[in-house]
């Protein structure tokens, strides 16, 4: 049976033509961009809580490395490099190859190297460090949203929770959704070419990973203001042919309270508007502005129905310590 170090050198050792020296010694060496800041993030997925124990091992490579370069995306910042370290329960090399494969195809899409980790026995999960490069004064932060900030958010929250509840038999889902719902949650594709694009027009910005509510919620917290969601400027969710009225609700309930979309919220002056439609059709991404920042008691998120009634949901997002938020 292989052991670490050659289970490290046959599936994760790869060229880093990026660094000035990778995996093989105590430390990886690199370079920064001359001028540039560093923007470093760290993600651990861990079996029956961020993922599924049975979720294919090719779509957990990439989805290992997306949750992180995600957070990158957030602050406008280019992905360069990356650590990836984990526990495995046993040596099952076909499944170690399949979560390599599904790593590296994400490492290859976002033009990242993997400079070095580390791994080990024990219950499955695993832990990426992320790091970007950012123009000093332009990192996307989210404590710079101000009352009158339109609020906008990409794609469309909410697919991958339903597939979750589809995988977990909470819900049946119709016809185009399964595939559609179950495909946002086990590979999910970071908005980098847009946190690139919002650099100096965006004021804030978040990536969408506990759901969609909690995360404006941070926004509205760490900028001192409050946030207004309209319900009828919501994106629009595909439909089937069953689309009913609690169907409807939970689709909603996915949309705002959910997570694990990774799509970026943010928020920006009105008069960025043409700005961002530009951006909108040069990335062919969906952009939707869904209400705006507004005075009122710091970090408090509120959803107004067609009639400008506010609509309570009972929780906001995720919370990893079961504490609803």
């Amino acid at each position: 049976m292989p052991g670490e170090f050659d289970l490290i050198s046959k599936y994760f050792a790869r060229p880093t033509p990026s660094a000035v020296l990778g995996p093989g010694d105590d430390c990886a060496l690199v370079q920064p961009t001359p001028g540039k800041q560093l923007a470093v993030t760290t993600d651990m997925l861990v079996a029956g809580t961020h993922f599924l124990p049975d979720t294919d091992p090719k779509n957990l490579g990439w989805k290992a490395l997306a949750v992180n370069i995600s957070d990158l995306a957030a602050m406008g910042a280019q992905p360069r490099w990356v650590t990836l370290a984990g526990a495995l329960p046993a040596v099952d090399e076909p499944w170690i190859a399949a979560f390599a494969e599904g790593f590296f195809a994400c490492a290859a899409e976002y033009g990242v190297d993997v400079i070095g980790g580390d791994t080990t026995k024990g219950p499955l999960n695993v832990c990426v460090t992320a790091i970007g490069e950012v123009e000093p004064g332009r990192a996307l932060r989210r404590d710079g949203a101000k009352p009158g900030d339109q609020i906008w958010v990409s794609g469309r929250p909410g697919l991958a929770s339903l597939g979750l509840a589809h995988l977990q038999n909470k819900v049946k889902l119709p016809e185009p959704w399964p595939r559609l719902c179950v495909g946002a949650l086990e590979k999910p594709r970071p908005r980098v070419a847009l946190g690139l694009a919002l650099n100096g027009i965006a004021s804030s910005a978040i990536d969408v990973s506990d759901g969609m509510l909690a995360d404006l919620g941070h926004i509205a917290e760490r900028s001192g203001c409050a946030a207004a969601v309209k319900l009828v400027q919501l994106p629009h969710l595909p439909k089937g042919e069953s689309y009913d009225a609690d169907l409807r609700r939970i689709a909603l309930e996915c949309q705002l309270t959910g997570g694990d979309d990774y799509e970026l919220c943010f928020t920006a002056p009105g008069t960025q508007s043409l700005a961002i439609a530009k951006i909108a059709a040069q990335l062919e991404l969906p952009l939707w502005c869904i209400g705006e920042m507004v005075t009122g008691p710091t970090g408090d998120v509120t959803v107004f129905d067609p009639d400008g009634k506010p609509v309570d949901f009972g929780r906001k997002g995720y919370d990893h310590f079961g504490q609803a938020t």
